[in-house]
């Protein structure tokens, strides 16, 4: 599948009028309107030297003043067809991105038997994308808990998904296997762990960067967990030394189908979030979803503020 720069809802380019002035008939085109097409199509999309842009014939389209153009992207035997719409005067090209309300990818995430922080029964949940040895993802963390849920109590729920980058991070996959280890038992038990190894991240990374010693330290500190939280040891230990990265590597997937590329990555609601944002900036979007579901946010620091007594006069 070819990748090209986008733009959404609708893009309109202007071309050269060409040696017809009168509208076309539907079918070939013009070899001059061709050209200015694919020129056009090639500079805004960036297509690479070495693939061929093929010109459609034009067809009927539901646009009044339109006809459908198919553009066909061709490299290395594949294929890829985009769709633009050519005014009937053969002076404007457009192009016309239509998204579905109701299968949007972000509106549905697996959440199913992950861990949940906050009220179960919010209307609103954030998802985050987490790697556990991910230092932005520690800040951002740092964010969520405590002052996020402080902030909003109950309105919200929080949960984790594991997308570990595991070329930059070499114990995150390791750290992700054990938080679910520990998940499969006791929730709160598992949120107590990523709390620790979100800050003691360094510690674990070590001063040699040993990952042998690194993984060391992450069951170590999963079995103090467990043995503080009375899990069942035997169970837990067997899970550990499983090393299962199955759950792990489905998450990472869906991360990946969702267009996820870094971390962390939330979605509220749907709405998306790249990075370790500032807590004002995470609290809009929150707010934004707990309106939409028909609940109130919690008053903003500022309103909270108290007011400055005006100077007394002299």
């Amino acid at each position: 599948m070819f990748r090209f720069r986008r733009f959404s809802w609708m893009l309109l380019l202007g071309l050269a009028a060409g040696c017809k002035a009168q509208p076309a008939a539907q079918g070939k085109l013009d070899p001059t309107v061709s050209r200015s097409i694919e020129v056009l199509v090639r500079s805004q999309f960036n297509v690479p030297l070495d693939y061929d842009v093929v010109i459609g014939a034009r067809t009927a389209s539901k646009i009044t003043g339109y006809d459908t153009i198919p553009v066909t992207i061709v490299h290395a035997g594949k294929s890829t067809i985009v769709d633009f719409l050519l005014s009937t005067d053969g002076k404007t090209l457009a192009r016309l991105d239509t998204f579905s309300l109701t299968l949007n990818p972000s509106m549905h995430i697996d959440v199913a038997g992950r861990p949940i922080r906050g009220n179960p029964a919010a209307k609103v949940t954030v998802i985050n994308f987490d790697d556990l040895e991910c230092p932005f993802c520690a800040r951002m963390h740092q964010s969520l808990f405590p002052s996020t849920l402080e902030r909003y109590k109950d309105k919200v729920r929080f949960i984790y998904k594991d997308d570990p980058l595991t070329e930059l991070h070499p114990w995150a996959m390791h750290a992700a296997v054990d938080a679910n280890c520990i998940a499969s038992q006791s929730d709160s038990a598992y949120w107590t762990y990523v709390d620790y190894l979100h800050s003691h991240g360094q510690e674990i990374t070590g001063s040699d960067r040993n990952v042998t010693k690194s993984f060391e330290a992450l069951d170590r500190i999963a079995r103090q967990e467990a043995t503080l939280a009375k899990l069942d040891a035997p169970k837990l230990d067997a899970c550990i030394a499983k090393q299962d990265e199955t759950q792990v590597r489905a998450s990472a997937k869906e991360a990946d189908s969702l267009g996820v590329d870094g971390t962390p990555a939330l979605f509220v609601e749907g709405e998306r979030i790249n990075g370790a944002v500032p807590e004002e900036q995470l609290w809009l979007v929150i707010d934004r979803a707990l309106r939409a579901a028909g609940e109130q946010p919690p008053p903003s620091p500022a309103q909270l503020a108290p007011a400055k007594e005006a100077p007394a006069a002299q």
